[in-house]
């Protein structure tokens, strides 16, 4: 089997986006279009994935720094047989090459695969689609036995070519050693002044190459973004693929249109989302999980049975089984919960541990703290973990009850047991089954008389 190389051709300015972007740094999902094919050839097993790029050249290497990417320059846009020849040096002749865009997001490994497989020496692979308004695009010119003889560009055709339905994707597969005979063949003779590449779809006609067709299961897989509109139309239909893949795994929507995944999210059974909840990055819900409305979770894993309350933020956190979060709630990297506790409302955590069983049910900043089983932390209490230069860790031990609006100067211990009055500013650390209470005495003064206003 020859090895596989992936050309995406990424290097036009996207003037119709109105926008300083490259056009395929333009996200879908959360993701650049870009990475998207990228990630697609991957899935298909690419030895070597090559850009071609050119508006905005710079900002694309800067944000797609990967190994496997090898990029070419086209300085000019002249036409897509132009682009492919800028690469064409770094394909090993005995390679087998799947051209794509970058601007073209969502096509399915499945469906290239398909394509991939239909290349040997004698044969190339071209993707066409059938659809109801082809303006635009390029005509499939077929002979009187059905084989594929042209293509020809729409500003090229006739009123009776225009008329046929099957048009070009763009998406082709072929052997680099017929791909490095046809390219230096191009000619820029049409309506555009340009280096068409679906000119060596002639090419191999004329030299007795078979050109095997297949087409996507939907159009939406090979439908390009060149505005904002078909963009977020691209949007919806990858959303409304995600929400009915969950629901086939054991999800329940409360609405289907009013979810949106921005990476790579796992259900188990019987998981309820509510409306505009967004995911984004690697999110494992389990089963029996619930997520109220408005909440957003990036980079976390929900136990078992839990339930995040609406308007919470969880991010970079790892929650055990039958835990309650929210509403308004926000997990921080590095927040690590147990079984059974509870994060309430108005309460913010960082790098911290949170034993079995332990509440912070309200009104709290906990950060860079380590929390046993069993702990309750009163409302209006932080963690004052940070100097202005340095930060420092508070430990809680098992059972400790820290009363309301307590302030817990880090680093500090406190040991098993141990209660802290309300309104305490803890300094020293509070040794096992100790009470510590660190506030000014109360004075009452009588006959307090209010400042008045003066007139």
């Amino acid at each position: 089997m020859k090895p596989l190389h992936v050309v995406i051709l990424a290097a036009g300015q996207g003037s119709r986006m109105k926008s300083s972007l490259p056009k395929v740094l333009h996200r879908i999902a959360g993701k650049p279009m870009l990475h998207h094919v990228m990630d697609t050839a991957r899935k298909l097993g690419a030895e070597r994935i090559h850009g071609v790029i050119g508006h905005g050249a710079d900002q694309v290497k800067a944000i797609t720094q990967a190994e496997d990417v090898q990029w070419a320059m086209q300085e000019q846009q002249l036409g897509t047989g132009h682009a492919v020849a800028q690469a064409l040096a770094n394909l090993p002749d005995n390679g087998c090459v799947l051209i794509l865009y970058g601007d073209v997001p969502l096509t399915r490994a499945s469906t290239l695969q398909q394509l991939v497989s239909r290349v040997t020496d004698q044969t190339i692979g071209l993707l066409t689609v059938t659809l109801d308004d082809p303006t635009g695009y390029g005509r499939i010119l077929r002979d009187d036995q059905g084989a594929v003889i042209r293509i020809v560009e729409h500003k090229d055709a006739t009123p009776d070519q225009r008329a046929i339905t099957e048009v070009n994707t763009g998406i082709l597969a072929v052997s680099a050693r017929h791909l490095k005979t046809w390219i230096p063949e191009l000619s820029n003779a049409n309506a555009q002044g340009e280096y068409y590449l679906t000119d060596i779809i002639a090419m191999a006609s004329k030299a007795g190459v078979g050109i095997e067709v297949t087409q996507p299961d939907i159009g939406f897989e090979v439908q390009g973004v060149n505005n904002r509109l078909q963009l977020a139309g691209l949007e919806r239909w990858y959303q409304q693929q995600q929400a009915e893949r969950l629901m086939s795994e054991g999800a329940t929507l409360a609405d289907p249109a009013r979810v949106d995944v921005r990476g790579d999210l796992t259900v188990g059974q019987d998981v309820l989302i509510d409306i505009n909840v967004v995911f984004e990055g690697k999110v494992a819900l389990d089963s029996g999980v619930s997520v109220g409305p408005n909440c957003v979770l990036r980079n976390c894993h929900i136990g078992a049975d839990s339930s995040i309350d609406a308007c919470s933020v969880i991010d970079g956190a790892t929650v055990g089984q039958h835990a309650r979060i929210g509403p308004f709630a926000r997990l921080r990297p590095g927040t690590e919960l147990a079984d059974h506790t509870r994060v309430g409302n108005f309460v913010e955590t960082k790098k911290t541990v949170v034993g079995e069983g332990s509440k912070i049910s309200h009104l709290s900043y906990v950060g860079d703290a380590l929390l046993g089983k069993n702990v309750n932390v009163g409302a209006g209490t932080i963690t004052c973990n940070y100097d202005g230069v340095n930060k420092y860790r508070t430990s809680i031990g098992d059972g400790v009850f820290v009363g309301s609006n307590t302030s817990l100067v880090a680093p500090v211990s406190l040991s098993e047991n141990a209660t802290i009055g309300a309104g305490s500013t803890i300094t020293r650390d509070v040794a096992e089954a100790e009470l510590a209470v660190a506030r000014g005495k109360q004075r009452n003064i009588a006959g307090w008389q209010r400042p008045a206003k003066q007139k």
